[in-house]
């Protein structure tokens, strides 16, 4: 039976960042029936699948109701458990073959991972009516739509004050028609602040996103005219990721703590 880690990601702590369910299996295909049972019973905001697959690891993710194209936080949970656990090398370089292209892990000499995520910028989009009130009361100026799948709605506040105030009414987002929402501000103790909602996924208020990133980072790199930041996730749990923008590419990083082990009994049926 496949072992079966919580790993927290983009956090040095136990029990900060975004947790995410990580299943390392001998060999594919992934049962997705069964993988979103799992997650599901699990209940975290992703769970990632993966087994050898030529040069590296197909991966794929699950939230508790829907496989997504790309997730951040648990490919930086998938890297975690193959280095921390001597799958590979500590030294290589780790490839996965995804929905969203190939990806790519690293493990710098802090022992912060590297995530090579593509760049996800918004184009322009119609604003939704009552923007304010979808907000909870917050004002926010609408920046528009990212042009993938799993598109996301980007949303500025003035502050981290105002981002913090953010409640927002998650049947109103659910309906917006895109995968979430991202809302960003300036950072107060970082150059960057955002949460990330994405009822339709699933997932009230993602703790931490590195999918976000690849939207959040793009648009504060040009505003500042810096290729590298680091982003604060204000949610509850909390969490940072350092972030390198070049090209079409982002480079996501962060640390990630193991916090339980256990093992997957069940089976497919």
């Amino acid at each position: 039976m496949p072992g079966f880690p919580l790993v927290d990601a983009f956090t040095a702590a136990a029990f900060g960042g975004n947790p995410a369910g990580v299943v390392v299996l001998e060999r594919g295909p992934v049962d997705a029936d069964f993988a979103q049972a799992v997650a599901a019973e699990v209940g975290a905001s992703e769970t990632a699948f993966l087994h050898p697959d030529g040069d590296g690891w197909r991966l794929r993710w699950w939230t508790p109701t829907t496989e997504v194209d790309l997730c951040g936080h648990a490919t930086l949970a998938a890297a975690h458990v193959l280095l921390d656990g001597a799958v590979v090398p500590a030294t290589d370089r780790l490839r996965f073959h995804t929905r969203s292209g190939r990806l790519t892990a690293t493990r710098d000499p802090d022992a912060r991972l590297w995530l090579e995520l593509p760049s996800w910028p918004v184009a322009e989009h119609p604003a939704p009516d009552g923007l304010a009130a979808l907000l909870g009361g917050v004002p926010g100026r609408y920046l528009g739509r990212t042009t993938v799948a799993q598109a996301n709605d980007l949303v500025e506040v003035a502050d981290v004050a105002a981002l913090d105030a953010v409640d927002p009414d998650l049947e109103a987002v659910a309906a917006l028609g895109a995968g979430g929402l991202i809302v960003t501000s300036p950072g107060e103790r970082t150059e960057a602040a955002m949460r990330y909602f994405a009822p339709a996924l699933g997932v009230a208020e993602d703790p931490v996103t590195g999918s976000a990133a690849c939207t959040v980072a793009p648009l504060w790199a040009d505003r500042l005219g810096r290729p590298e930041l680091v982003i604060e996730q204000r949610s509850r749990r909390g969490g940072q990721l350092w972030t390198r923008v070049a090209a079409d590419l982002v480079e996501v990083g962060g640390h990630a703590v193991t916090t339980i082990r256990g093992e997957l009994l069940a089976t497919p049926t």
